[in-house]
């Protein structure tokens, strides 16, 4: 029987753009370039390395965003996974944590898994919750912020690296795991891939596919929200000590300031 790996993918603003809030205090995704998370690109690696290493496995991405995060999917195909499924709906604009990780456990069960693979975190929240919430929902044993994995004899195994210990974790088929960035670095797209990519299957369902109810979504559904945001100052001119005999003075005077001596 295929080894079926669905990788949760997200759609995000790019890190190195002017990000911030729209109107609703919802992330402004129209007036800056999208991407696929790089901290999921890392899980879209380890979900390919599996499959080469199983006899007969099949990669599916799954991501929950606009009509952009499309592009996302593309990228992940262009990698090698061999199918996407994009869950789209007006009705999930502001959908928190909480209300995604229920879209996405639907979609799962909908699309049929046997591994769920998850980046450690989204670029754009950074909230790192997502992974526990899907095996909560989906009721299975969850192996997160793993450096290393691989799948034997119906089990998923993995390695987790922490500040003052390493330890090895096991879990039972079907299973939800998330990879840090120190799991290797993933593949760039070959003009092969990117070609392929194009002819691949792209599955779009929304909530009413799902049988989710709308109004348990968006704004108005969250358990989260963002009250209130302050813009970042903008940057002043820094301080120019001038060496003329007393520079190493005028310099400890100003860490000193600084509360940083």
């Amino acid at each position: 029987m295929s080894l079926r790996i669905v990788v949760a993918v997200k759609y995000v603003p790019d890190a190195t753009g002017d990000r911030h809030f729209a109107e609703d205090l919802t992330t402004d995704r129209e007036s800056v370039d999208g991407l696929l998370s790089e901290l999921d690109e890392y899980a879209v690696e380890q979900a390919l390395q599996i499959a080469d290493d199983a006899d007969d496995a099949e990669v599916t991405v799954l991501t929950v965003g606009p009509e952009d995060a499309n592009d996302a999917l593309r990228k992940a195909l262009s990698m090698g996974a061999d199918k996407a499924v994009h869950v789209e709906d007006d009705d999930l604009h502001g959908t928190d944590a909480l209300g995604t990780s229920l879209v996405l456990a639907k979609a799962i069960e909908k699309t049929g898994y046997d591994l769920v693979v998850c980046g450690m975190a989204s670029t754009d929240g950074t909230m790192g919750v997502l992974p526990a919430m899907l095996a909560e929902r989906l009721g299975v044993p969850q192996v997160t912020l793993l450096s290393e994995v691989s799948v034997e004899d119906g089990n998923v195994k993995g390695r987790r690296d922490g500040d003052t210990a390493t330890e090895h974790l096991e879990a039972a088929l079907p299973a939800v795991v998330s990879v840090t960035d120190q799991s290797g670095e993933a593949r760039y797209p070959s003009f092969k891939g990117i070609m392929a990519a194009k002819k691949k299957p792209v599955e779009s369902l929304d909530l009413d596919d799902l049988d989710l109810d709308g109004d348990d979504f968006g704004l108005e559904g969250a358990w989260t929200k963002v009250d209130e945001a302050t813009p970042r100052p903008a940057r002043t001119a820094g301080t120019v000590v001038k060496d003329e005999g007393e520079g190493g003075k005028q310099l400890a005077e100003f860490l000193a300031g600084q509360k940083l001596l």
